[in-house]
């Protein structure tokens, strides 16, 4: 019997997530560690819970992920595009409720880099006329 598994990549910031998504109960393991212990803030897993949400198949597949760079936001941003997109795989027919919600495009917004003579991307020092 052939593993049935539905893979995509979801990114945010600097964060990536690979996210295998297997026909089960809803049991999400992330880096080896369950969904509670990896994120401890609720309005995270609510976040990456929300494609499920939106195509009513809460509870209906595993989730297998491999998360790695930037902070915890940014990590559950890739994680939520990355069931989004796996989830399209499963059926096509999910893309249109996902776009309309926002949940298939890349957040393209990146930190600024730091500028030469400034102390941080804009911040400035202070001006002095004499």
């Amino acid at each position: 019997m052939a593993l049935v598994q539905y893979q995509a990549v979801g990114r945010r910031k600097t964060s990536t997530a690979r996210v295998y998504l297997r026909p089960g109960s809803g049991q999400i393991t992330i880096n080896r560690r369950r969904f509670e212990e990896y994120f401890p803030l609720s309005w995270h897993r609510e976040d990456i819970l929300l494609p499920f949400k939106i195509t009513g198949t809460l509870g209906q597949f595993d989730v297998v992920a491999t998360v790695r760079g930037g902070g915890m936001s940014g990590q559950a941003g890739a994680m939520r595009l990355g069931i989004a997109r796996a989830l399209v795989r499963y059926n096509e027919d999910f893309r249109k409720p996902l776009r309309d919600a926002g949940l298939l495009t890349r957040d393209p917004r990146m930190v600024e880099r730091k500028k030469y003579g400034q102390p941080k991307a804009r911040k400035r020092f202070q001006f002095s006329k004499r």
